[in-house]
């Protein structure tokens, strides 16, 4: 049975789903204003490995990750380049999806647009308005953190000693306190063409805002994991708290799993500092992003993973091992005693699970599978492992594989195709259907799966047209 440490109550739980058999994932996504860097990228692994090892486990499960398209800055910067909103961000956000193709991390099933759901967070303002944990000041809308009493329990903080400061999430605008976030942020003259219609001004939604709408209008407003970074527990996953149980009085998330710190060479990673890696500085070839997705797959996310060039290369050399064992497993002929291997695999497999039940305990899990492949190995030497028993071994990896995810080719540019494959012609035609119906928010739902497998759609007055992004 998985088991899982809960940032919410800072104690190991069993892990059982809202819904039998499905599970509903919600990941803080990009803020897409510049590449990601490496340390991002250990928060999109572990979403990603969650999700295998829970498909491989028999769930269904339904991932949704945000795409933040607006924010502080991204207008500073835009402003800087004298681009547009759409042009800017959609530039950075292909560049995501490509390294998130390179480090062979699974689509989303939704990749939620903050620009696309505007109108969802004008409305749950409204809610926090009408029952009084807003307020309005000047054409933004803020937060009273006072007026919810459960504030800063989930991120261990007493609220009467938060003073301003990093800790505090600050704003340009005049507040009743100095502790209260923005929902919503009138517009100035330095946002140019940015900013939205609402009852209370033209403006745009705060950053906490935004998870909050696009979480519970996917998941539902209780789901079951919620990932992230650590830097992410306060104020952002404290104020999607304060946001969400606030408008709707229920549990939020059930499970709070977040990941530590990348740091290179010991040092957290800093852009002052110089050593600030994107996937393409470290990157130089196809076997060193394997090789960083095996780095990150086989280390606890609860532990500060120190990146080094001697640490990618010991993954090298492990991914090395292994491949070369599955292509002499593939290799091997002849005759052996088959039960005995079949048995062996089998006890490694199970006690690789065992340790992935533990929290996701992937040292030690990728530990009981070299266990398997020390014994391989040497039988091979020999000459002592027959066909039936090679298969047996070699079904053990691919299992492994399904959760680690580490045998795999990188393909730097995907071709694309003249016409949709069947998979995303049928999303295209739903989405249709629904727009018929108006079914507006089922419409929406479809786009964004289809924008986040490349497909941008227009709609035009004789339907839509499609093209790849």
């Amino acid at each position: 049975m998985l088991r899982l440490y809960n940032t919410a109550s800072r104690e190991k739980e069993e892990f059982s789903p809202l819904e039998l058999g499905r599970v509903r994932i919600y990941s803080c996504g990009p803020t897409v204003h510049d590449y990601a860097h490496i340390g991002n990228f250990r928060a999109f692994l572990l979403a990603d490995l969650i999700k295998r090892y829970l498909r491989f486990s028999g769930f269904e499960v339904v991932h949704v990750m945000n795409i933040t398209d607006i924010d502080d800055k991204i207008l500073r910067r835009i402003g800087a380049g004298g681009k547009s909103l759409g042009e800017f961000t959609e530039h950075y956000s292909q560049i995501f999806f490509q390294d998130l193709h390179l480090l062979n991390i699974l689509p989303a099933d939704v990749y939620p647009r903050a620009t696309a759901h505007i109108p969802e967070m004008v409305a749950l303002i409204g809610r926090l308005l009408e029952q009084g944990l807003a307020y309005q000041r000047e054409g933004s809308v803020y937060y009273s953190i006072s007026r919810f009493p459960a504030y800063g329990r989930f991120a261990r903080l007493d609220p009467s000693g938060m003073k301003e400061g990093i800790s505090v999430d600050r704003d340009e605008y005049g507040k009743d306190d100095v502790r209260d976030f923005a929902l919503w942020k009138a517009w100035v003259e330095s946002d140019g063409e940015v900013g939205w219609a609402a009852p209370f001004g033209k403006g745009r939604p705060g950053w906490h805002l935004e998870c909050s709408c696009m979480s519970m209008k996917y998941l539902g407003e209780s789901f079951d994991i919620h990932t992230g970074g650590v830097d992410l527990i306060f104020p952002h996953h404290q104020n999607e708290i304060a946001q969400s149980e606030g408008a709707t009085g229920k549990p939020f998330v059930r499970y709070w799993v977040h990941n530590e710190f990348v740091n290179i060479n010991a040092e957290k990673m800093s852009k002052s500092q110089g050593n600030f890696y994107r996937l393409k500085d470290i990157g130089k070839t196809a076997e060193d992003i394997r090789a960083y997705r095996y780095l990150v797959v086989t280390s606890h996310h609860r532990t500060v993973l120190n990146f080094t060039l001697e640490a990618l290369e010991s993954s090298k050399a492990a991914l090395r091992r292994l491949t070369q064992l599955r292509q002499r497993l593939q290799q091997a002929h002849g005759e052996g005693e088959a039960g005995l291997w079949k048995a062996l695999a089998a006890a490694a497999l199970a006690e690789f699970c065992a340790h992935m039940d533990d929290d996701l305990n992937t040292p030690r899990a990728i530990a009981a599978v070299f266990g398997l492949v020390n014994q391989t190995e040497r039988a091979l030497n020999q000459g002592h492992l027959g066909r039936e028993g090679a298969g047996a071994v070699l079904e053990c990896l691919e299992r492994v594989d399904q959760v680690l995810g580490i045998f795999y080719e990188v393909v730097e540019e995907v071709a694309r195709p003249a016409e949709l494959p069947p998979e995303l012609a049928l999303l295209l035609r739903q989405r249709q259907e629904a727009r018929q119906a108006r079914d507006w928010k089922r419409s929406d739902e479809l786009r964004d799966q289809l924008a986040g497998a490349g497909v941008v759609v227009k709609d035009t007055k004789e339907g839509y047209e499609w093209s790849w992004a």
